[in-house]
């Protein structure tokens, strides 16, 4: 059982993203390499890398494990490639590898094909608050044989640990690692390759935010849940909409208009406060239940006439929408489209997994034709 409820709360009140109980997560954690099942190898990859203590295994654990910064201080060296099964959403299915630092490309031994045929993304993670010299040419060897292996990789850079440093020390150390990075590139020839920084830290919402950029490149509907978000908005009243995955709090959609940080984190600090009080509030007398279900609500209302509003979409995802109190009057009128909207989001779910297993007395009918268009637009939509 799940509880609805409304909340006032001061609008530049923002928290550090380390709440969620401990056993509301993804279950197992990492397990070693070697020990792994053949069929889960099919999933898509994201490999963690980097030099020894840059920070991989506490984003791992931190957006992932629901760890909190503090605790990572006590974390190990990593010492051998760790797979971690993420199954956080119907959009989202994949596997997080952490490398050890210590990782030589250049033994033999190294199977690159294995590592990097089957992978989607590899994020390369650079401490800002030490000497990136070593790590810029650890970069550039790592990335330019995995561009050989494969082209299709999606190459991100996570300038780690930026909390440290002051705003104009973030930029100058962005603008000169961008530069020396693709400056190696171009002396290698690699002028196609293309990477991606963003400026890090587990001590805020930077590395959601991040882990989002990097998780939406990976899903092949994000054109589909971006026109259905379009959609919902302009006929809702709404300001600003996230499709989130309530577990890591990545946001795995967003309609079109320019992503505020502020406006993020707000919504990250919501999921927070649903599931905590969900967790304290929401359950049976016998602790049994779950802290999210199907009729998981929210409302919370800020002292600057601005309300945030949060719908369970499945069992992984929830809606969070920004909106004026004025146009949340029309809350009918919203949660009529909003039921429209999440029939829509189911049916393309189905349609992916019809895809993905095409052989079966379900394989040839598509149940998104009822009501979705080719272009993700539900017919009923008001």
């Amino acid at each position: 059982m799940s509880i609805q409820y409304e909340v006032e709360q001061l609008a530049d009140s923002y928290g550090v993203a380390d709440s969620f109980p401990k056993d509301f997560g993804y279950g197992g954690e990492e397990a070693d390499i070697e020990d792994s099942q053949a069929p889960s190898d099919s999933k898509p990859r994201i490999l963690l890398m980097g030099l020894r203590r840059s920070g991989k295994s506490s984003i791992q654990k931190v957006v992932f494990h629901k760890m909190s910064p503090n605790e990572t201080l006590f974390l190990e060296s990593t010492n051998k490639i760790y797979k971690d099964d993420i199954s956080s959403s119907s959009f989202v299915n994949f596997q997080i590898w952490d490398f050890p630092g210590q990782v030589d490309f250049l033994d033999p031994t190294f199977d690159y094909e294995m590592i990097f045929r089957g992978t989607g993304a590899l994020i390369f993670v650079i401490d800002a608050q030490d000497d990136y010299v070593e790590a810029l040419t650890r970069l550039h060897l790592t990335v330019s044989q995995a561009y050989r292996v494969n082209p299709e990789i999606n190459f991100e850079v996570f300038i780690h640990k930026v909390d440290g440093l002051s705003d104009d020390h973030k930029i100058e150390t962005q603008r000169d690692i961008h530069q020396r990075a693709n400056d190696d590139l171009a002396d290698a020839s690699l002028e196609k390759l293309h990477l991606s920084f963003y400026l890090t830290s587990i001590y805020d919402h930077s590395i959601f935010e991040a882990f989002s950029k990097v998780v939406q490149k990976l899903i092949p509907q994000l054109p589909t849940l971006e026109n259905l978000l379009n959609i919902f908005i302009s006929n809702s009243g709404i300001e600003k909409a996230f499709l989130f995955d309530v577990v890591s709090k990545i946001y795995i959609a967003t309609d079109s208009s320019p992503v505020d940080m502020q406006s993020y984190e707000l919504c990250c600090d919501m999921i927070d406060v649903v599931i905590d009080v969900s967790c304290i509030y929401g359950l049976k007398e016998d602790g049994s239940g779950s802290a999210y279900d199907k009729e998981s609500m929210a409302i919370i209302k800020l002292n600057n006439t601005t309300v945030l509003y949060l719908k369970e979409v499945t069992k992984f995802l929830a809606l969070v929408c920004i909106l004026r109190e004025e146009s949340f009057e029309r809350k009918g009128l919203i949660d009529y489209n909003f039921h429209c909207f999440r029939k829509a989001i189911h049916e393309v779910f189905e349609v992916g997994v019809s895809i993905q297993r095409p052989t079966g007395p379900q394989a040839s009918g598509s149940p998104c034709n009822k009501a979705v268009t080719l272009n993700g637009t539900p017919r009923s939509m008001v």
